[in-house]
């Protein structure tokens, strides 16, 4: 898909600030590639729900983990119409006026229906793309999980058929009227950054931090 490419429908059509709209597959999954977590929201038992969650990218379907006891787990696997977001915040943007502050970011909207994934050898590997889109290389050291542990995982597919990517960058933009004013603009770039590995008290002596912990890091400032 080319960046300039149509919206799947009119629910992922941005309408404010539309010249931010990204509809390529390579933009939204970039993004969705990058981002941790994602904001499930969703209608159940008449009320509105918005839960953070853990989720994988696998070719064009979300995968979304959770327990199978959870209320808003069981009932998104009912079918329920799902909204998923995923937002990286890049920099904060100053403007010479309160007004125009802004920040620089990137964002996905995903809108579908989710179906459990239930065959054991497809939930597996749902589970490993799981665990390695939050820290790759870690499915080769780890245990993998038993089979009480899958039937105490709850795991769903969503489509990735109706999406729209939302990307700001760049500076702040200021009324012409107050570009002379003696007050300090710019962006202030903001990115994850990890700290120094801090092993479990019990872990075994002689086991080194692996390199993929390490010389973690995720991803970097889209321009």
């Amino acid at each position: 898909m080319e960046r300039d490419a149509s919206p799947a429908s009119s629910r992922t059509t941005i309408k404010r600030y539309p010249e931010r709209a990204r509809y390529d597959r390579t933009t939204v999954e970039a993004i969705l590639d990058e981002g941790l977590i994602c904001h499930l929201g969703f209608a159940a038992d008449g009320q509105a729900f918005v839960i953070p969650t853990t989720y994988a990218r696998d070719g064009r379907r979300m995968l979304i983990h959770g327990s199978p006891a959870a209320r808003w787990l069981r009932a998104a696997a009912g079918g329920t119409p799902l909204c998923a977001t995923v937002t990286i915040i890049d920099g904060l943007v100053l403007a010479r006026s309160a007004f125009h502050h802004s920040m620089n970011y990137r964002s996905v909207v995903v809108l579908g229906n989710a179906a459990p994934i239930e065959e054991p050898a497809e939930k597996l590997r749902a589970m490993e793309i799981l665990v390695e889109h939050i820290v790759p290389g870690r499915c080769r050291e780890a245990r993998g999980p038993s089979a009480e542990e899958l039937r105490r995982t709850l795991i769903l597919s969503v489509a990735l058929d109706e999406a729209s990517a939302k990307v700001r960058v760049g500076p702040p933009i200021d009324d012409a009227a107050d570009m002379g004013l003696a007050v300090w603009a710019g962006e202030l770039p903001v990115a994850l950054a990890t700290g120094v590995p801090i092993a479990d008290p019990n872990l075994r002596g002689g086991i080194e931090v692996p390199d993929y912990v390490r010389g973690y890091r995720r991803g970097g400032r889209a321009r």
